[in-house]
């Protein structure tokens, strides 16, 4: 499944929540706001579904010649990098043909970028390394994928959630690391208000999950080729 495919389509937020309920985005045309969205998400949930079975796919190789194991999730990663830039070409004329100035936070753009592909990587190399030792939990990850797709705020604003439900749940909400970088995402391109602070939360575990990520992979490289 690459990143550019039609299982994550903006064109189905635009038609479900961008007319059906009618998504308040703050005077920016609906795909615009979709599209910032799903630059970020697409690429977090491409490496999330190849790299959860990244080494089992490469056990053969594994088995025959040592090199360093973290290169396998790493190429999924820039891989799908190249698609993610594709789809931000894209969004650059998107807003052309709807005649969108971007906003002058356009310079933070690349910090968002940046914490996205930690948080991918971070998620990415946690997967592939518990896919070795759990066979079975492979068979997650696609389910792992369209539920946070619904729980990210992509095809929303993360104000909703502040708005609509007690403060805990907004602390929960945000450890998700993508509710944070999306939020910033948006914001550097299209402006409005300052993300929520609470996407400070979202940066962290977006570190974490990398920083802990790596660590728990290296752990397991000393096995790897005995499991796979």
């Amino acid at each position: 499944m690459g990143i550019l495919s039609t299982d994550s389509h903006p064109l189905i937020f635009v038609l479900i929540f961008g007319r059906a309920i009618g998504v308040e985005t703050g005077g920016v045309p609906y795909p615009i706001f979709a599209l910032c969205g799903m630059s970020c998400w697409t690429y977090f949930s491409f490496l999330m579904g190849q790299s959860g079975s990244s080494i089992i796919a490469a056990q053969n190789m594994i088995k025959k010649i040592y090199f360093p194991r973290l290169i396998i999730p790493l190429s999924k990663a820039v891989v799908g990098f190249i698609d993610y830039l594709i789809i931000i070409a894209l969004l650059a004329i998107l807003m052309i043909y709807y005649q969108f100035l971007p906003s002058p936070n356009i310079i933070f753009a690349p910090i968002f970028i940046l914490i996205t592909i930690i948080s991918a990587l971070g998620v990415g190399i946690w997967l592939s390394a518990l896919t070795v030792r759990y066979r079975d939990f492979q068979h997650v990850v696609p389910f792992l994928v369209q539920f946070g797709l619904y729980a990210s705020p992509v095809a929303f604003p993360a104000e909703l959630i502040i708005q609509r439900f007690p403060p805990w749940l907004s602390f929960l909400y945000y450890l998700n690391p993508m509710a944070g970088v999306i939020e910033g995402f948006r914001w550097s391109v299209i402006g409005g208000a300052l993300p929520h602070h609470y996407s400070y939360l979202s940066f962290i575990m977006a570190f974490l999950l990398f920083s802990f990520g790596i660590l728990y992979f290296k752990r397991m490289e000393r096995v790897m080729a005995d499991i796979v």
